[in-house]
């Protein structure tokens, strides 16, 4: 392949959008979070920061790699660690939760939208007993 030619780009699915979305705004999340905790002196600042850092940057990631099976359940992981981020600022609880149960809805919105999606539009390059082979006279 030549420097000018390109390969078209990989088609997303659905849950792998939606998930991704949801794991961009708890990164946000976790940034102004972080600013809380160390503003609330509720730890030390380089405890505040690195720990919000490290937090922040595994949910973008984990965004780009949602692709993979063990991706999503690694996305489930991460929503019980922003749930237990409630220890830390107690109103997290309910804003973990908020996004948890923002997560589950993606997640199934996600899979009957691709489910949807391959029945309606499926593979040809997998499939070939739905092709009509007759000659046109």
């Amino acid at each position: 392949m030549s420097p000018r030619e390109r390969r078209a780009p990989r088609r997303r699915s659905a849950t792998e959008s939606l998930l991704s979305i949801v794991l961009v705004l708890e990164a946000l999340l976790v940034f102004f979070l972080t600013l809380v905790v160390f503003a609330l002196d509720a730890l030390p600042p380089a405890a505040a920061f690195i720990g919000g850092g490290v937090l922040f940057v595994a949910l973008l990631a984990l965004g780009r790699v949602m692709r993979y099976e063990w991706a999503v359940w690694v996305g489930w992981l991460m929503q019980l660690v922003i749930i237990l981020t409630g220890l830390l600022e107690p109103l997290m609880f309910g804003i973990g939760a908020i996004f948890v149960a923002l997560w589950t809805y993606c997640f199934i919105t996600g899979r009957r939208l691709d489910k949807r999606n391959a029945a309606l539009f499926p593979d040809d390059s997998t499939d070939t007993s739905t092709t009509d082979t007759k000659e046109t006279p």
